[in-house]
């Protein structure tokens, strides 16, 4: 019994920390209103939409098989929010010959394309990270 209640925990926690991700994501990059560029049928913004949560996922994933215990496997996965949030408002400032923002906007797919893969890259480096 208690195997499945360690599993709907860890499973509970994984889910509440990929939702409060993706709603900092949103936050953190006001200017970018995915949910509303998506609804208009813009595929680069549900690419980079996507990336995020795949690349969450990837460190949520990993924090929970290399955690000793949920509040450690919590710790980790929001300091993997963290580092993901960081490298997209990064990718933002060293990218000074386009905007993000309006290249999303005007669904430009190749920068899509580009934020999707650096999103699950960096959350595949932070997970690899987190085994110790």
């Amino acid at each position: 019994m208690n195997l499945y209640i360690n599993f709907a925990s860890y499973l509970g926690v994984a889910l509440l920390l990929l939702l409060i991700g993706i709603v900092l994501f949103m936050v953190s990059t006001p200017k970018l209103k995915e949910m509303k560029l998506i609804a208009a049928n813009n595929v680069s913004a549900s690419l980079v939409l996507g990336g995020k949560v795949i690349g969450l996922a990837i460190v949520l994933g990993a924090a929970a098989e290399y955690s000793i215990s949920l509040v450690d496997m919590a710790i980790w996965g929001l300091i993997g929010i963290v580092v993901q949030i960081i490298v997209f408002i990064l990718a933002e400032l060293v990218t000074v010959r386009f905007s993000i923002r309006q290249a999303i906007e005007e669904d430009n797919k190749a920068v899509g394309a580009l934020l999707f893969s650096l999103s699950i890259a960096i959350g595949w480096i932070v997970a690899k990270c987190l085994s110790y």
